[in-house]
């Protein structure tokens, strides 16, 4: 049985590897925590970030969302099969686009970019893992780092997950 605390990451993990080319169904996990940084065109906002984080695989691609309460987000996204492992055996993820957007009374308007930059991902403590993304498009920078939330179960043994 996987320990209630590895939940997320078990999740995370489970949607980052269905990324495989015959993969006909996307695929999106929704984690709440508590957002600790967030950039978006060099401007910091994270005063202003959800507690809440998204992570889709779609068409072989992994994509990170992080919000803001004004409606503004940022979308992380690379290819699924070029993630790799670093020297400390936590994921990293290639970041090859950015989509900042504004959501309003009149709709969403998204403008994708190239970019250049990572999502990594921790390995998974009692209690929390961190997701961090960091990418550079047209001179701007973007970032968002997340962690995942857990309380203490009922019995006061080990961390159960954050209710959704």
């Amino acid at each position: 049985m996987t320990p209630p605390f590895r939940t997320p990451f078990v999740l995370l993990a489970t949607v980052l590897a269905c990324c495989a080319p015959a993969a006909a169904q996307d695929a999106t996990v929704s984690m709440e925590g508590r957002c600790e940084k967030l950039i978006i065109a060099g401007q910091d906002i994270t005063r202003n970030c959800k507690e809440t984080l998204a992570n889709t695989v779609s068409r072989n691609r992994t994509t990170f969302d992080f919000a803001a309460w004004d409606g503004q987000f940022v979308s992380f996204s690379g290819a699924g099969p070029q993630q790799e492992r670093t020297e400390e055996t936590d994921p990293l993820q290639p970041i090859s686009l950015v989509v900042p957007g504004k959501r309003d009374k009149d709709g969403i308007v998204r403008n994708p970019a190239p970019a250049v930059g990572s999502c990594r991902f921790s390995t998974p403590e009692p209690g929390k893992t961190q997701i961090a993304c960091e990418a550079t498009s047209q001179g701007r920078t973007y970032a968002g780092t997340f962690v995942t939330a857990t309380k203490t179960a009922p019995d006061g043994n080990e961390p159960s997950p954050a209710p959704k």
